[in-house]
Protein backbone atom coordinates (compact mmCIF):
# COMPACT_ATOMS: atom_id res chain seq x y z
CA UNK A 1 0.00 0.00 0.00
CA UNK A 2 1.50 2.98 -0.82
CA UNK A 3 1.36 6.49 1.48
CA UNK A 4 -1.12 7.94 -0.90
CA UNK A 5 -3.74 5.35 -0.16
CA UNK A 6 -3.74 5.99 3.33
CA UNK A 7 -5.37 8.12 6.05
CA UNK A 8 -3.42 6.24 9.00
CA UNK A 9 0.27 4.93 8.99
CA UNK A 10 1.31 3.23 12.07
CA UNK A 11 4.96 1.97 12.45
CA UNK A 12 6.83 0.67 14.44
CA UNK A 13 4.29 1.63 17.93
CA UNK A 14 5.67 0.34 21.51
CA UNK A 15 4.45 1.41 24.47
CA UNK A 16 5.42 0.35 27.90
CA UNK A 17 3.65 0.60 31.23
CA UNK A 18 6.34 0.70 34.13
CA UNK A 19 7.77 -3.29 33.76
CA UNK A 20 4.36 -3.99 31.18
CA UNK A 21 5.01 -3.83 28.04
CA UNK A 22 1.15 -3.34 26.06
CA UNK A 23 2.73 -2.71 22.53
CA UNK A 24 5.47 -4.47 20.39
CA UNK A 25 6.22 -2.99 17.60
CA UNK A 26 2.89 -2.54 16.13
CA UNK A 27 2.16 -1.56 12.57
CA UNK A 28 -0.75 -0.75 11.00
CA UNK A 29 -2.35 0.88 7.55
CA UNK A 30 -5.57 1.97 7.49
CA UNK A 31 -6.56 3.00 4.10
CA UNK A 32 -8.84 6.29 2.84
CA UNK A 33 -12.80 5.27 3.54
CA UNK A 34 -12.12 2.20 4.90
CA UNK A 35 -12.86 0.40 8.42
CA UNK A 36 -10.29 -1.53 10.56
CA UNK A 37 -11.46 -3.22 13.47
CA UNK A 38 -9.33 -4.46 16.27
CA UNK A 39 -10.43 -7.37 18.04
CA UNK A 40 -8.81 -9.53 20.64
CA UNK A 41 -8.66 -10.37 24.48
CA UNK A 42 -8.14 -7.94 27.16
CA UNK A 43 -5.40 -6.55 27.83
CA UNK A 44 -3.71 -7.05 24.02
CA UNK A 45 -3.67 -3.58 23.59
CA UNK A 46 -6.39 -2.66 21.47
CA UNK A 47 -7.48 0.39 23.55
CA UNK A 48 -3.68 1.52 24.10
CA UNK A 49 -3.24 2.01 20.04
CA UNK A 50 -6.41 3.96 19.74
CA UNK A 51 -5.96 6.25 23.07
CA UNK A 52 -2.04 6.72 20.89
CA UNK A 53 -3.96 7.63 17.86
CA UNK A 54 -5.68 10.79 19.67
CA UNK A 55 -2.50 11.69 22.11
CA UNK A 56 -4.26 10.47 25.04
CA UNK A 57 -1.17 8.20 25.35
CA UNK A 58 2.42 8.92 24.10
CA UNK A 59 4.31 5.75 23.18
CA UNK A 60 7.24 5.07 23.66
CA UNK A 61 8.73 4.27 20.19
CA UNK A 62 7.38 4.23 16.65
CA UNK A 63 5.30 6.79 14.93
CA UNK A 64 1.92 7.79 13.45
CA UNK A 65 0.96 9.48 10.45
CA UNK A 66 -2.69 11.12 9.95
CA UNK A 67 -4.08 12.34 6.84
CA UNK A 68 -1.27 11.04 3.98
CA UNK A 69 -1.16 13.47 1.15
CA UNK A 70 -2.83 12.72 -2.48
CA UNK A 71 -4.68 9.97 -2.34
CA UNK A 72 -8.27 10.36 -3.59
CA UNK A 73 -11.31 12.26 -0.52
CA UNK A 74 -14.22 10.42 -0.07
CA UNK A 75 -16.22 13.55 0.25
CA UNK A 76 -16.56 13.36 3.94
CA UNK A 77 -13.39 14.20 5.82
CA UNK A 78 -11.41 17.52 5.50
CA UNK A 79 -8.31 17.86 3.26
CA UNK A 80 -5.80 18.67 5.83
CA UNK A 81 -2.05 18.47 5.89
CA UNK A 82 -0.31 15.47 6.72
CA UNK A 83 0.84 15.03 10.24
CA UNK A 84 3.22 12.99 11.38
CA UNK A 85 4.53 12.16 14.88
CA UNK A 86 8.05 10.26 15.93
CA UNK A 87 7.68 9.31 19.26
CA UNK A 88 11.38 8.38 19.10
CA UNK A 89 11.81 11.86 19.69
CA UNK A 90 10.08 14.54 21.90
CA UNK A 91 6.52 15.11 21.11
CA UNK A 92 5.45 18.38 21.67
CA UNK A 93 1.97 19.22 22.71
CA UNK A 94 1.30 21.36 19.90
CA UNK A 95 1.98 18.41 17.69
CA UNK A 96 -0.34 16.58 20.25
CA UNK A 97 -2.80 19.09 20.27
CA UNK A 98 -2.39 18.60 16.21
CA UNK A 99 -3.04 14.71 16.21
CA UNK A 100 -6.36 15.56 18.04
CA UNK A 101 -7.42 17.93 15.42
CA UNK A 102 -7.28 15.39 12.97
CA UNK A 103 -8.54 12.45 14.79
CA UNK A 104 -11.95 12.37 17.35
CA UNK A 105 -12.71 9.23 19.86
CA UNK A 106 -16.18 7.85 20.67
CA UNK A 107 -15.56 6.36 24.40
CA UNK A 108 -16.97 3.03 25.53
CA UNK A 109 -18.47 4.95 28.71
CA UNK A 110 -19.48 8.18 26.57
CA UNK A 111 -17.23 10.78 28.46
CA UNK A 112 -19.83 13.78 28.23
CA UNK A 113 -19.71 16.65 30.64
CA UNK A 114 -22.63 15.97 33.03
CA UNK A 115 -23.03 19.57 33.86
CA UNK A 116 -23.08 20.54 30.26
CA UNK A 117 -26.48 20.11 27.37
CA UNK A 118 -26.35 17.82 24.89
CA UNK A 119 -25.96 20.82 22.60
CA UNK A 120 -22.94 22.31 24.60
CA UNK A 121 -21.25 19.24 24.88
CA UNK A 122 -21.32 18.95 21.18
CA UNK A 123 -20.27 22.13 19.99
CA UNK A 124 -17.87 22.79 22.91
CA UNK A 125 -14.44 21.37 21.05
CA UNK A 126 -15.20 23.04 17.77
CA UNK A 127 -15.61 26.77 19.43
CA UNK A 128 -13.32 26.46 22.09
CA UNK A 129 -10.55 24.33 20.75
CA UNK A 130 -11.03 24.84 16.98
CA UNK A 131 -11.71 28.36 17.40
CA UNK A 132 -14.48 28.38 14.86
CA UNK A 133 -17.73 30.05 14.93
CA UNK A 134 -19.93 29.68 17.28
CA UNK A 135 -22.81 30.29 14.80
CA UNK A 136 -21.20 28.07 12.63
CA UNK A 137 -21.26 25.39 14.47
CA UNK A 138 -24.47 25.17 16.46
CA UNK A 139 -25.91 25.11 13.02
CA UNK A 140 -24.07 21.67 12.19
CA UNK A 141 -24.59 20.42 15.47
CA UNK A 142 -28.37 20.67 14.93
CA UNK A 143 -28.41 19.04 11.41
CA UNK A 144 -25.85 16.36 13.37
CA UNK A 145 -28.06 16.02 15.86
CA UNK A 146 -31.10 15.79 14.02
CA UNK A 147 -29.41 13.03 12.11
CA UNK A 148 -29.58 10.81 14.50
CA UNK A 149 -32.64 11.61 16.25
CA UNK A 150 -31.66 13.36 19.20
CA UNK A 151 -32.38 17.23 18.25
CA UNK A 152 -35.35 17.41 20.66
CA UNK A 153 -32.57 16.41 23.60
CA UNK A 154 -30.37 19.35 22.89
CA UNK A 155 -31.11 20.61 25.99
CA UNK A 156 -31.33 18.15 28.26
CA UNK A 157 -28.34 17.12 30.27
CA UNK A 158 -26.52 13.72 29.75
CA UNK A 159 -27.98 12.39 32.76
CA UNK A 160 -31.57 12.84 31.71
CA UNK A 161 -30.44 10.55 28.67
CA UNK A 162 -30.47 6.75 27.62
CA UNK A 163 -27.10 4.86 27.66
CA UNK A 164 -27.60 4.77 24.01
CA UNK A 165 -28.59 8.43 23.34
CA UNK A 166 -25.10 9.25 25.52
CA UNK A 167 -23.12 6.99 23.42
CA UNK A 168 -25.06 8.40 20.13
CA UNK A 169 -24.21 12.23 21.35
CA UNK A 170 -20.57 11.14 21.89
CA UNK A 171 -20.90 10.18 18.10
CA UNK A 172 -22.28 13.66 16.84
CA UNK A 173 -19.18 15.18 18.97
CA UNK A 174 -16.73 13.03 17.64
CA UNK A 175 -18.22 14.28 13.98
CA UNK A 176 -18.72 18.06 15.04
CA UNK A 177 -14.74 18.17 15.23
CA UNK A 178 -15.04 17.29 11.24
CA UNK A 179 -12.16 14.94 11.88
CA UNK A 180 -9.74 12.61 9.07
CA UNK A 181 -9.93 9.57 11.62
CA UNK A 182 -12.83 8.29 13.85
CA UNK A 183 -11.78 5.89 16.23
CA UNK A 184 -14.72 3.76 18.52
CA UNK A 185 -13.43 2.43 21.88
CA UNK A 186 -15.91 -0.52 22.28
CA UNK A 187 -18.61 1.55 21.65
CA UNK A 188 -21.29 -0.62 22.76
CA UNK A 189 -20.00 -2.40 25.69
CA UNK A 190 -21.68 -0.83 28.17
CA UNK A 191 -25.00 -0.56 26.75
CA UNK A 192 -27.87 -2.34 27.69
CA UNK A 193 -28.66 -5.17 25.08
CA UNK A 194 -31.74 -3.44 23.48
CA UNK A 195 -29.71 -0.10 23.04
CA UNK A 196 -26.91 -1.30 21.03
CA UNK A 197 -28.56 -2.04 17.71
CA UNK A 198 -29.12 2.05 17.32
CA UNK A 199 -25.66 3.24 17.91
CA UNK A 200 -24.24 0.10 15.54
CA UNK A 201 -26.78 1.60 13.01
CA UNK A 202 -25.05 4.85 13.22
CA UNK A 203 -21.87 3.53 12.87
CA UNK A 204 -22.67 1.33 10.33
CA UNK A 205 -24.16 4.44 8.09
CA UNK A 206 -20.81 6.37 8.44
CA UNK A 207 -18.66 3.26 7.15
CA UNK A 208 -21.42 3.14 4.20
CA UNK A 209 -20.68 7.09 4.19
CA UNK A 210 -17.14 6.45 3.53
CA UNK A 211 -15.84 7.66 6.81
CA UNK A 212 -12.20 6.20 7.96
CA UNK A 213 -12.21 4.52 10.61
CA UNK A 214 -10.54 2.54 13.37
CA UNK A 215 -13.01 0.02 15.84
CA UNK A 216 -12.26 -1.50 19.01
CA UNK A 217 -15.01 -3.66 19.11
CA UNK A 218 -16.26 -7.51 20.43
CA UNK A 219 -19.44 -7.57 18.36
CA UNK A 220 -18.54 -9.92 15.71
CA UNK A 221 -20.91 -9.78 13.54
CA UNK A 222 -20.85 -6.03 13.31
CA UNK A 223 -17.67 -6.48 12.46
CA UNK A 224 -17.98 -8.80 9.52
CA UNK A 225 -20.73 -6.43 8.47
CA UNK A 226 -18.95 -3.34 8.72
CA UNK A 227 -15.23 -3.59 8.71
CA UNK A 228 -13.09 -3.96 5.73
CA UNK A 229 -10.02 -5.41 7.61
CA UNK A 230 -10.32 -7.24 10.84
CA UNK A 231 -6.97 -7.06 13.04
CA UNK A 232 -6.48 -9.96 15.85
CA UNK A 233 -4.25 -8.70 18.74
CA UNK A 234 -2.93 -10.57 22.09
CA UNK A 235 -0.09 -9.49 24.64
CA UNK A 236 0.83 -6.65 22.08
CA UNK A 237 1.16 -7.84 19.10
CA UNK A 238 -0.61 -8.30 15.65
CA UNK A 239 -0.93 -11.73 15.61
CA UNK A 240 -3.27 -12.35 12.74
CA UNK A 241 -4.93 -9.30 9.80
CA UNK A 242 -7.04 -10.07 7.04
CA UNK A 243 -10.19 -8.92 4.68
CA UNK A 244 -12.91 -9.51 7.77
CA UNK A 245 -14.70 -12.40 6.11
CA UNK A 246 -11.56 -14.48 6.14
CA UNK A 247 -10.61 -13.57 9.79
CA UNK A 248 -13.61 -14.26 11.15
CA UNK A 249 -15.06 -16.74 9.37
CA UNK A 250 -11.93 -18.66 8.22
CA UNK A 251 -8.73 -17.25 10.81
CA UNK A 252 -5.27 -19.06 9.76
CA UNK A 253 -3.88 -18.43 13.45
CA UNK A 254 -4.52 -21.09 16.03
CA UNK A 255 -5.27 -18.04 18.21
CA UNK A 256 -7.35 -16.24 16.41
CA UNK A 257 -9.51 -19.67 15.51
CA UNK A 258 -9.25 -19.82 20.10
CA UNK A 259 -10.35 -16.53 20.70
CA UNK A 260 -13.01 -16.51 18.06
CA UNK A 261 -14.44 -19.91 19.28
CA UNK A 262 -14.51 -18.68 22.56
CA UNK A 263 -16.38 -15.67 22.04
CA UNK A 264 -19.13 -17.33 19.97
CA UNK A 265 -19.44 -20.01 22.71
CA UNK A 266 -20.24 -16.72 25.47
CA UNK A 267 -22.69 -15.10 22.76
Amino acid sequence: MSPTDSVLQVRGLSKSFGANTVLRGIDLDVPRGKVVALIGPSGSGKTTILRSLNGLELPDAGSVTVGASGGTSTGVEPQRPSLTLDFDAKVSPKEVAALRDRSAMVFQHYNLFPHMTVLQNVIEGPVRVQKRPRAEVVAEADALLKRVGLFEKRDSYPFELSGGQQQRVGIVRALALKPQLLLFDEPTSALDPELVDDVLAVIKELADEGWTMVIVTHELAFARQTADEVVFMDGGVVVERGPASQVLRKPQEERTQQFIRRLLHEI
